[in-house]
Parts: C-alpha cells; sequence; structure tokens
C-alpha cells in the first residue's frame, strides 16, 4: 500500500467520485470534496467554478488534485441551452482547478475527459494520439482538456478519457437493468455499434493506478475488449436469464433522447493503449464477465 496522501476531489457527488472516495478513504488517504457552498468542516474546500475561485489556502500542501466535475450529458435532452450547460461546466471548472493546481502545486493533477473526444470511430480501433472527432462532445472534449492544461508543463496532468462506465447503481446500465429484468431489452438501433465501457471497479482501480504512476497526458479508461452493442446486450440479456427480443429502432431513440442519441446509435471502438503499457489489469476485462458480475452484486 502506498504512503497516505492527501487529496482533493471536485464531483465528489458523483457515480465515479462518490466510489472514489470511499475507496481511498479505505486505503487511508485523507480525501477533501470541493463543494460549492462555505466548507463546514476540515474534510471539505470551497470553490466556486462559475466565479473561477477555489480556496486556495484549503488546498495548500495536496499530494494530488482529482477533477471530475460536470454536468451529465445524458441528464437531458440536448437543447441549445443544456449543450452550452454541458461545455460551460467543463470550461469553468476545469480553468477554476487548473489555476489554483498551478499555484499549490501538486504532484499529479487527474481531470476528468471522455471517450467523446475521439467522435465518431466505426469500426475502427482509436488510441490516446488519434486526433479529436468533429462533433459536438468531442469539440467538449477539445476544449475541456486545453482547461487542464492551464496547470502548466511542471505538473504532472493526466487526462481521463472515460468510456461507458458500467455498475447496477447509476449510468446507462443502472438504466437499462429495470428494463432488462422485465424482459424488455434489446439492441439500440442497428446494434453494429461500438461500445467502449468499463465497471466502475475497474475505473477505481485506474484511477489509483495513475496516481502513483508517471504517466501524463490523456489515457483511456476502457476496456481492452470493447464491444458491439448487440454483444452488450446480449451479455446482459444472458446474465439476467432473459430474452432480448424487444430492439429500440433508431428513429426512436432520436425522438426520445434528441442530440443525445448520437452517443448511443454512434460507434467507438477505443482501445486503452496507455493503461496497457504502464502495467495496468483488468479484474473485469470481458464484458460477459464483468455485467455477470455487477448483476449477481445488485440481487
Amino acid at each position: 500500500m502506498t504512503p497516505p496522501q492527501r487529496i482533493a476531489i471536485s464531483g465528489a457527488s458523483g457515480l465515479i467520485g462518490t466510489a472514489l472516495v470511499g475507496h481511498l478513504k479505505s486505503e487511508g488517504h485523507t480525501v477533501q470534496r470541493l463543494v460549492r457552498r462555505d466548507a463546514i468542516s476540515a474534510e471539505e474546500i470551497s470553490w466556486n467554478p462559475q466565479a473561477g475561485t477555489v480556496d486556495l489556502h484549503a488546498l495548500e500542501g495536496v499530494d494530488a488534485v482529482i477533477h471530475l466535475a460536470g454536468v451529465g450529458v445524458g441528464d437531458r435532452r440536448w437543447t441549445s441551452k443544456y449543450k452550452a450547460e454541458i461545455l460551460n461546466s467543463r470550461l469553468l471548472g476545469t480553468t477554476a482547478i487548473a489555476n489554483a493546481v498551478a499555484q499549490v502545486k501538486p504532484s499529479v493533477f487527474i481531470s476528468a475527459s471522455a471517450v467523446g473526444w475521439y467522435g465518431e470511430s466505426g469500426n475502427r480501433a482509436v488510441v490516446e494520439t488519434d486526433r479529436a472527432g468533429d462533433d459536438f462532445l468531442a469539440t467538449v472534449c477539445r476544449e475541456w482538456e486545453a482547461a487542464a492544461d492551464l496547470a502548466g508543463p511542471d505538473i504532472r496532468t493526466v487526462k481521463i478519457r472515460t468510456g461507458l462506465v458500467l455498475d447496477p447503481t447509476g449510468g446507462a446500465l443502472g438504466k437499462m437493468l429495470p428494463l432488462f429484468r422485465l424482459g424488455l431489452g434489446g439492441r439500440l438501433g442497428s446494434g453494429q455499434q461500438w461500445w467502449s465501457w468499463i465497471t466502475l471497479h475497474d475505473e477505481i482501480r485506474a484511477i489509483c493506478h495513475l496516481l502513483e504512476s508517471k504517466v501524463s497526458g490523456p489515457v483511456n479508461l476502457t476496456s481492452p475488449n470493447p464491444v458491439t452493442n448487440q454483444e452488450f446486450t446480449a451479455a446482459l440479456a444472458r446474465s439476467l436469464h432473459r430474452p432480448a427480443v424487444f430492439p429500440a429502432p433508431a428513429f426512436a431513440l432520436k425522438l426520445a433522447l434528441g442530440g443525445f442519441s448520437t452517443e448511443i446509435l454512434g460507434s467507438k471502438k477505443v482501445m486503452p493503449h496507455v493503461l496497457l503499457e504502464d502495467g495496468f489489469t483488468y479484474d473485469y476485462p470481458h464484458v460477459l464477465g464483468a455485467i455477470s458480475a455487477l448483476v449477481e452484486s445488485d440481487r
């Protein structure tokens, strides 16, 4: 076990943040959550992303900063207003945190990003050195990652491009489980689009690996075995011993989800080249084993 560290985390109440805080505390680390109000204990640090302010005095002396905050891309329909909120929540928040990091100088700054960086990649496998796509989320990721660079060249900055995070308590799997348990699930659209996924368990392990690693720059946090949506839904149905015979047509998804449907129907075959090269090993590298374990844990 590594020596105890003092780690500050934004977005600590989200799916990934909640699990990460719990894990780090269980490992003996001191965790301080960045909160958008006055801090009420030593475990909190006040910040205001809109104003671009962070309590630098409270942040002083931290060993690492992990920035996960940002509004959910799939939480609402993509109106013009909500698209601006998606971009601004990442741009303003990351700028504020990165500027604070540049001043307090922790040993590492880990900043969230997403596989949305790559845009539509079809059947082509992409790695960290591939260029950004040109759709809305790719543009968001490009600006998001550029803001993280404000931490400066003397800070080891890691940009974690996370894929579809699997956990029964939230995210896409949390939304799909009730339908599949009723036997009402099926592929989405053609089912031939690639989904790049990772279990929440391995996501947390990968972030902790990167805290201790010497890696910097973009890192794909995905399983080394992406699957098509049809393979994903078949694995989910098999794990639940239910049929998967009710496909959701593309036009229905576009009608229900608006712009976000492009993320469900689009194809991203993302490979975690940097993590594998750095010696990280997955507890759940294959989708059937991963989903079976998650379904069993949720019984």
